[in-house]
């Protein structure tokens, strides 16, 4: 047994969280779908989903946790030898179980995906509320004409987005696969990645900023059918 083990099963985790964040999204869309179909979003369709993407957020924040530990261990290892390995299964097991101890469930309702979520599900549930009165169907049509025109396009890409996320310091929107790209990019040069919409003043968009806009991803796709 050797660390290289131990990396290559970290690499498999990694690689859940991804279905994870896969999960998640398809969640979302299930939640929009239902949104369209009923009139309360805070129906019980709508609460079983969100506690789902709860639990959801749950483990990729324990996987987080796992894999932090497993890292902070390995890097004071300097012998490989099958004893040390054991030792380092319980000390990664100890670590892990007093951190997961000491986190608050309350924090988890600050995952990026979930944020996305409710704000996905107030955004159907405005929207209902808005086409539902009739003064307000010739504005919303131009509204939506103007946002289409506006958010549809990447500022990087200058193609239509396939994953949209916004900007949560100056709202502005990008395909998720190019901004997290450029980010990647500048970071790998030691510098700052700046907003790439012409005239915005925020000089550091950051991951951590980006959230999901699965309204704007319907709405998209919506126009294509």
């Amino acid at each position: 047994m050797s660390l290289s083990v131990v990396h290559g099963t970290l690499s498999t985790l990694k690689s859940c969280q991804a279905d994870i964040g896969t999960g998640m999204d398809n969640l979302t869309e299930v939640a929009m779908g239902l949104m369209e179909a009923q009139d309360d979003g805070r129906g019980p369709g709508i609460q079983e989903l969100e506690a789902m993407m709860l639990e959801c957020a749950k483990l990729d924040r324990d996987i987080n946790t796992f894999v932090d530990v497993v890292q902070h261990v390995t890097a004071e290892v300097s012998v490989q030898q099958p004893e040390t390995m054991f030792s380092l299964s319980a000390k990664v097991k100890e670590q892990f179980t007093e951190k997961v101890a000491r986190l608050s469930n309350a924090g988890v309702h600050n995952h990026p995906k979930i944020v996305a979520f409710k704000e996905s599900i107030n955004s159907s549930f405005k929207q209902a509320n808005q086409e539902s009165s009739e003064n307000m169907e010739e504005l919303d049509e131009d509204i939506a004409v103007t946002q289409t025109q506006v958010n549809f396009t990447c500022p990087l890409t200058q193609v239509e987005m396939v994953n949209p996320v916004k900007n949560k310091k100056c709202s502005h929107y990008y395909d998720e696969a190019a901004i997290l790209n450029l980010i990647q990019q500048r970071h790998s040069q030691k510098k700052k990645c700046r907003c790439p919409v012409v005239g915005c003043g925020n000089t550091d968009v950051k991951e951590a900023d980006l959230v999901p806009d699965q309204m704007l991803k319907r709405r998209i796709q919506s126009q294509k059918r």
